[in-house]
């Protein structure tokens, strides 16, 4: 399948491609949720696994059944960040981007929660979804 037509989900929300739309100046921390899924979303037919970004030309990609061993711990870090090391810091944030790809849609029962930067951002996403767990959590939106 084209990776447009997969749901993409990443390992870490707090990546190199958030920090882009946020500091990028394309929307603010504040006008952001991050879904939480649930883990089980990955026994769904089809699922993908990737390495890094999927789009990458060096993306590696597995089934679900054998495509965690592809993640690293480097997906889960703070920063991307390698000073003095340029290539270093390139194949790391593109490793925070490791994805998991889901064929055409997520079933809404896998939404599990969100998160968002601030109060009032918890407070207009309560008024869309009543029922959703929501947690304020300034540091994934890089605050």
């Amino acid at each position: 399948m084209r990776l447009h037509d997969y749901v993409n989900l990443y390992f870490n929300a707090r990546n190199p491609m958030m920090y882009k739309d946020i500091h990028g100046g394309i929307c603010s921390g504040d006008e952001l949720c991050v879904l939480k899924i649930s883990p089980t979303v990955v026994d769904l037919p089809n699922v993908v696994f990737t390495d890094r970004n999927a789009s990458s030309e060096y993306a590696r990609f597995r089934p679900s059944s054998s495509g965690l061993s592809l993640v690293g711990n480097d997906t889960f870090a703070e920063s991307w960040k390698h000073p003095g090391n340029e290539v270093a810091e390139w194949e790391h944030k593109s490793r925070m981007c490791a994805e998991v790809l889901v064929p055409n849609v997520i079933p809404d029962n896998y939404i599990v929660g969100a998160y968002v930067s601030c109060d009032s951002a918890r407070r207009r996403l309560a008024a869309l979804a009543p029922t959703l767990a929501i947690t304020v959590n300034a540091r994934m939106f890089f605050k």
